[in-house]
């Protein structure tokens, strides 16, 4: 949100949140680093590494449940604005499950597109048929 509201005071527009835009609920591993969840979660996180998956992470919000949460907002989202352009900010999951949803596959854990922090990805409809044309954008960092 912090980010949002910065956004929209460069262009006078008051930033509107959607809790179902939050990134993906990690239970029990909120917070901790890669090497604490190996010791202290030693076997979910040997599934992890071998293949990554939200179902493994105990407590966690799980795939299914964060696809749905992310989609449910994009049909919100492409519902609310029929036309035009919509600045949306939120975190890296969330993205990559939108994504995901635009080349058709389902999100389990393993993101394959990099995103990184302040970066920009851009999905267009065109003739009723969600392209990506942009991901992971950071030149207006440099």
């Amino acid at each position: 949100m912090e980010t949002a509201r910065l956004i929209g005071e460069s262009v006078d527009v008051e930033p509107q949140p959607m809790p179902d835009l939050r990134e993906i609920f990690l239970g029990r591993w909120e917070g901790l680093t890669t090497e604490e969840l190996a010791e202290r979660f030693p076997t979910e996180w040997a599934q992890w590494a071998k293949e990554p998956n939200w179902d493994v992470v105990p407590e966690g919000e799980g795939a299914i449940q964060f696809e749905k949460r992310v989609n449910r907002a994009i049909d919100r989202i492409l519902e609310r604005h029929q036309h035009g352009d919509v600045l949306v900010v939120t975190h890296g999951g969330v993205i990559q499950v939108a994504l995901h949803r635009v080349v058709g596959r389902p999100n389990h854990g393993l993101f394959p597109f990099r995103i990184q922090n302040a970066s920009i990805s851009v999905i267009e409809r065109r003739d009723g048929r969600m392209v990506v044309s942009g991901v992971n954008d950071i030149g207006h960092l440099e």
